[in-house]
């Protein structure tokens, strides 16, 4: 009797992590199965974006566009890839873009929707901002701080010990800067502070 209770025990035991194991295999596969076409791809990109990989990133999010041209998530990628391997006029024209979708797009998620979009303009004043367009600059910072100013704050804690930036340049701060500096003649203005403005780093939500 007592072999057969342990029997019963291994039994219940084994019957148990089994049941664990399909349920986490189900929802693995309902994740997937349940995520927009081109997500993994996203993914992909977003991970190769943060190891700078700029190049093999708009590989991951060109293939993610292919599979889903509405894929907000991968052209917010694509446009910050293209903005970080120099090559300006096509990574406004995609955050530009990106914009006029998100501003059109009707979603349940309009949480979610206006975070995207604040964003986007954040990331596309810091385009104009590198390319010595302040005013424009400035303007896509106010954009996005009426958007959504939680999601432009600027890194978290975690973020600052990471990448060593314990007063990290944001987006508020540096529209602040610049309307002081635009409020005065053209030959007093200093429109780059290099020791701060190389903390400021692209935003992906």
């Amino acid at each position: 009797m007592a072999n057969d209770g342990r029997v019963l025990r291994r039994y219940v035991l084994i019957a148990g992590a089994v049941t664990v194991v399909a349920f986490a295999g189900w929802g693995v596969v309902r994740h997937f199965a349940g995520a927009p076409p081109g997500d993994y791809a996203v993914r992909q990109g977003d991970i190769l974006l943060g190891d700078g990989k700029f190049a093999e990133a708009i590989d991951r999010f060109d293939a993610a566009l292919a599979a889903n041209p509405r894929h907000a998530g991968a052209m917010m990628g694509r446009a910050v890839a293209l903005l970080q391997t120099g090559r300006g006029d096509e990574a406004e024209a995609a955050f530009t873009a990106l914009i006029a979708f998100l501003e059109k797009t009707e979603t349940t998620d309009e949480a979610g929707r206006r975070r995207a979009l604040a964003v986007a303009f954040a990331n596309r004043g810091i385009l104009h901002d590198r390319a010595g367009r302040p005013e424009k600059a400035l303007a896509d910072y106010r954009r996005a701080l009426a958007i959504n100013a939680g999601m432009v704050a600027g890194p978290g804690l975690v973020d600052r010990v990471l990448y060593g930036t314990p007063d990290p340049a944001t987006v508020a701060k540096r529209a602040d800067y610049l309307e002081r500096q635009l409020r005065l003649p053209p030959a007093e203005r200093i429109l780059r502070r290099p020791e701060i403005d190389s903390r400021q780093r692209m935003v992906k939500p």
